[in-house]
């Protein structure tokens, strides 16, 4: 949860660039971000992976105005519409994007590689049929902001009753990558995104931290396995709730165009 989902920055960047506000090589280089190369798998016409750049134009040609993100769990395909191929090779890579506008969505697959310290990372984007449905349990920016405030409180009582907050150096060095990050967060959502959205992208971020700390370096008094079982009970529904204000945030763009359209 604490970093940002690769799916994020190809549907933030990539909407910036199917509405023009970005150039096609400075999208691309906000969505590689740190990885080696991104190639795109299983297009339309293409009988080989091809780059970012030409994919991104080529699903303009198809008629994508706009791209979502999904980011599913066990038991929550947040963001998903089907078929069930779909859903299951979205599940299992924690995370999609589904394209508005033409029946195809894409799927992030990872390869690491290089020696320990040097180890990079080259993804490939496998397209796939998608059904042009509602996506699940998607809220609006307002619900997710509401969520959210309510999320934080749960997540700072539970994080008190394990007395988690002053866990230590650990704990301080997450916050401080925390604050980073914050500081970085308004670059993750592209030009055109509302302001709204970045700032329930960067809540949503804390609520996910405190929720990694508290599964990561919270052990406290909760030392049983009755009480581990517990605490990921508490924190399950807020860790729901930040990655549903996730999803809402990147799909803010796609959504403030429909409305607009109406």
């Amino acid at each position: 949860m604490l970093s940002e989902p690769r799916s994020g920055r190809l549907a933030a960047w990539g909407n910036a660039l199917l509405a023009g506000l970005v150039s096609p090589d400075d999208a691309v280089l906000a969505i590689v971000g740190e990885d080696a190369v991104h190639r795109v798998e299983g297009l339309p016409g293409e009988s080989a992976p091809v780059g970012l750049t030409l994919a991104l134009g080529r699903l303009r040609a198809l008629g994508v105005a706009g791209l979502r993100v999904a980011l599913p769990a066990p038991g929550h395909p947040l963001g998903l519409s089907g078929p069930p191929e779909f859903n299951a090779r979205a599940l299992e890579a924690e995370e999609a994007v589904v394209c508005h506008g033409s029946a195809v969505g894409l799927v992030p697959e990872v390869h690491e590689a290089g020696p320990a310290g040097d180890v990079h990372a080259e993804v490939v984007w496998h397209v796939l049929p998608v059904r042009q449905a509602p996506p699940a349990d998607v809220p609006s920016l307002g619900e997710a902001e509401r969520e959210l405030a309510e999320g934080l409180r749960e997540a700072t009582e539970v994080l008190s009753k394990l007395d988690v907050a002053g866990s230590g150096p650990v704990a301080e060095a997450a916050i401080d990558a925390y604050r980073a990050r914050a500081e970085r967060g308004r670059e993750v959502l592209a030009p055109g995104y509302p302001p709204r959205a970045v700032r329930v992208l960067e809540l949503a971020r804390r609520v996910a931290l405190l929720v990694s700390l508290a599964y990561d370096h919270g052990h406290g008094g909760a030392v049983s396995s009755a009480e581990m079982r517990a605490r990921a009970e508490a924190l399950r529904p807020v860790e729901r709730t930040a990655r549903r204000a996730q999803v809402a945030a990147f799909n803010a763009f796609v959504e403030e165009r429909e409305r607009g359209a109406r």
